[in-house]
C-alpha cells in the first residue's frame, strides 16, 4: 500500500508539473523580449518610427496566435489622438464560452523613453520597463488560445503612452463597460528578481480586493508566491495602467518584481535584455497563467475595488 501511494504521489506530482508548464516556453519568451527591446525599436517612444515597429510586431503576434479584434475595430489597433498626433493601443480578444459577457484583461505597456541625441548608447531599450510585461501578455495569449481554458472572454492589451501619463489605458477604459470586467492582470517589470528572490512577485493594491488572495490560493501547491506590494510609499497601485479601471471599481492590479527602492536600471539606458533573468521571468509568466485559472474559467470572481 505504501509503495502504491508513493507511485501515485509521483504520478500526480509529474502530471501537475506538466500541466503547469504546457504552452509557455522560454525560447518563445526570449524571442519576443529580444525583439521588443532591440535597438531597432529605438526605445519605443510615443509617435516614433520605433513604436510603430513595436506595434506592428505585437499585431502580427496576435494575428499568428489567432486572436479576434476588439469591439467594432477592424484591426488590432485602437487608434486615438494625443496632442494632435495619432497613437494606438494593440488589442486582441479570445472569446469566452459560457460567460462571454464577462471580461478578464491581461495588459502591459509597450511604449518607453525613446532615444537620446548623443553618446555611444543612445537607446532606452526598456527591456524590463515594459518589454517584459508585453512579452508576458503575448505569451499568455498564446497559452490561453492553445489550452482553451477560458469560459470568460479574455482581452489582451498592449497600452501606449504609459510613460507620458497613461493615455493609452485612459482611452481603453472609455471603450469598455467596467461593470463587465471581472479582473485585470496588469504586468509591469517582471524581468528581475523580486526582493524575496526567485519564484516570487508582488501585487499592487493587494488589500483593495480579493484578487491577490485568489491568486495565492491557486498557487498553493506550487513553489511560487505572490506577496502584497512591499513599497507602499511608492504608491504603485496608482502609477501604472491598472489605475484607470481600478478607479471604476474593477479589481485591476499590477503584478511586478521590480525592487523600486534599489532597481539599478529603472529608466536608464542600461535597461537591456542582458540585465534580465529570463529563466525566472518565464516562471513568473507560468505562475500568472496558473494563478488566473479559476478567474478565467469562471469559478472565482474577485471582489470589487471601492470607488
Amino acid at each position: 500500500m505504501r509503495k502504491i501511494s508513493i507511485l501515485l504521489f509521483v504520478f500526480f506530482a509529474c502530471f501537475t508539473h506538466a500541466q503547469n508548464i504546457s504552452g509557455i516556453e522560454k525560447d518563445n519568451i526570449v524571442r519576443i523580449e529580444e525583439i521588443l527591446a532591440s535597438d531597432e525599436m529605438e526605445g519605443r517612444a510615443l509617435s516614433s518610427p520605433g513604436i510603430e515597429k513595436a506595434s506592428s510586431f505585437i499585431e502580427n503576434e496576435f494575428k499568428n496566435i489567432g486572436l479576434s479584434f476588439y469591439a467594432d475595430l477592424k484591426s488590432y489597433r485602437q487608434e486615438f489622438k494625443i496632442k494632435g498626433k495619432t497613437a494606438n493601443n494593440v488589442v486582441g480578444v479570445l472569446p469566452g464560452r459560457s460567460k462571454a459577457e464577462e471580461y478578464v484583461i491581461f495588459s502591459a505597456h509597450y511604449d518607453h523613453l525613446g532615444l537620446i541625441e548623443n553618446g555611444e548608447d543612445k537607446v532606452y531599450n526598456g527591456a524590463n520597463d515594459d518589454a517584459s510585461g508585453t512579452t508576458a501578455v503575448i505569451a499568455l495569449a498564446k497559452y490561453f488560445k492553445e489550452n482553451k481554458l477560458n469560459e470568460r472572454t479574455i482581452i489582451f492589451v498592449a497600452f501606449t503612452a504609459e510613460e507620458v501619463g497613461g493615455f493609452g489605458s485612459k482611452e481603453f477604459s472609455k471603450s469598455i463597460d467596467a461593470n463587465k470586467v471581472v479582473a485585470m492582470f496588469n504586468i509591469e517589470m517582471i524581468g528581475t528578481e523580486s526582493k524575496w528572490g526567485k519564484n516570487s512577485a508582488y501585487i499592487t493594491g493587494f488589500e483593495k480586493s480579493s484578487f491577490g488572495t485568489i491568486l495565492q490560493q491557486n498557487l498553493a501547491q506550487s513553489n511560487f508566491k505572490f506577496y502584497p506590494d512591499p513599497y507602499p510609499a511608492e504608491n504603485l497601485f496608482y502609477r501604472s495602467d491598472n489605475a484607470r479601471l481600478a478607479s471604476l471599481g474593477v479589481p485591476a492590479h499590477t503584478i511586478s518584481t521590480s525592487k523600486m527602492d534599489v532597481e539599478p536600471n529603472y529608466h536608464k539606458l542600461s535597461d537591456e535584455v542582458n540585465t534580465l533573468d529570463l529563466d525566472n521571468m518565464t516562471e513568473i509568466i507560468k505562475a500568472i497563467a496558473i494563478s488566473s485559472k479559476s478567474i478565467i474559467d469562471g469559478s472565482d470572481t474577485p471582489s470589487r475595488v471601492a470607488k
